[in-house]
């Protein structure tokens, strides 16, 4: 009768004990960056990260009962939205402190989202793309025309955007999405997990075993890009000198003549442990670019060359 009691006991504490576990913890897979004083981070498990001052000072926000989230954006420091597995989007209006679910007609899991405005796009599994003309309030389906599934979307204003995906799909739109043309290309074998367009001529895509692609001509034509890596290169930007960068899971590729070579970088750029981050994705703000990953932040400091390790507050190994 004993054991049948703490049995029952666990049984009924093992919801609240999950909960407890999941809000000590924070998978790191996306940040937003809506002014220079704030830093939003999404953690997997169902989290928000917030820091005001460059991640010296950490708060945590709960985002509904929603995990396996993959992707942000924030129009500004109020309005954010969230995506992830199984389809969900979650919208928020007071930085963070209260989600709403929105509708969104598909369970595929949503690998990324981007918004402009009120014009926003989230793709996923299966080829899905939604589009929201509203802010996020409703979305609703357009036609990729592929099963293949996507990891990445960019769009360099409301009309003109890309897609990138699995087994080297890549997907074009000059309509805003209501249309999407395939773009078929030998140099493109792997998947492709990043986009980045420095202007409506000039863009790379990069994924698996070392794939980086480059276009001159606005996407009509990708040439492949010889670099010294032959992992996965997870995320490519340019910061605000014309340096180009690409994470890896050793650290960082770096260009100084507008991607037409790269190195593997060294010194301060790869130093204070970057590589125990896992590096996975890129971004930019108020001119200086952040590199993330599952455990932690980089930041962008000095001359541009040079790169701050911020501890994930949440990591298995505690608050550092």
């Amino acid at each position: 009768m004993k054991t049948t009691t703490i049995s029952l006991l666990l049984l009924a504490l093992a919801p609240a004990l999950a909960s407890a576990a999941d809000e000590r913890t924070c998978t790191m897979r996306d940040a937003a960056m809506p002014a220079p004083s704030m830093t939003y981070v999404l953690c997997e498990q169902g989290l928000l990260l917030v820091t005001g001052d460059e991640g010296v000072k950490w708060t945590t926000r709960k985002i509904a009962d929603t995990k396996g989230l993959r992707a942000l954006a924030f129009q500004d420091v109020n309005r954010g939205l969230a995506a992830g597995g199984a389809g969900v989007i979650v919208a928020t209006a007071d930085g963070g402190k209260t989600w709403t679910p929105r509708k969104t007609g598909t369970t595929e899991n949503l690998t990324d989202l981007q918004m402009m405005g009120d014009e926003g796009w989230a793709v996923g599994y299966d080829g899905v793309i939604l589009h929201t003309s509203d802010g996020g309030q409703t979305w609703a389906a357009q036609k990729s025309g592929m099963a293949q599934s996507l990891e990445a979307v960019s769009f360099l204003d409301a009309k003109n955007g890309w897609a990138a995906g699995w087994s080297g799909t890549i997907l074009h739109t000059v309509d805003g999405g209501n249309s999407w043309q395939q773009v078929k290309t030998s140099s493109a074998s792997w998947s492709l997990s990043s986009i980045h367009f420095l202007d409506a001529k000039n863009g790379f895509i990069s994924g698996f075993a070392g794939q980086l692609l480059r276009t001159r001509d606005g996407g009509a034509t990708w040439e492949a890009v010889k670099t010294p890596y032959s992992g996965w290169l997870t995320s490519i930007t340019f910061d605000s000198a014309g340096r180009g960068w690409i994470t890896t899971d050793d650290g960082f590729l770096l260009s100084t003549d507008g991607g037409a070579t790269w190195k593997m970088a060294s010194g301060e750029a790869a130093a204070e442990g970057q590589t125990q981050l896992f590096l996975n994705k890129l971004l930019r703000s108020s001119g200086v670019t952040w590199a993330l990953g599952p455990f932690g932040l980089a930041k962008q400091t000095g001359d541009g060359t040079q790169w701050k390790k911020i501890e994930n507050p949440l990591s298995d190994d505690g608050e550092k």
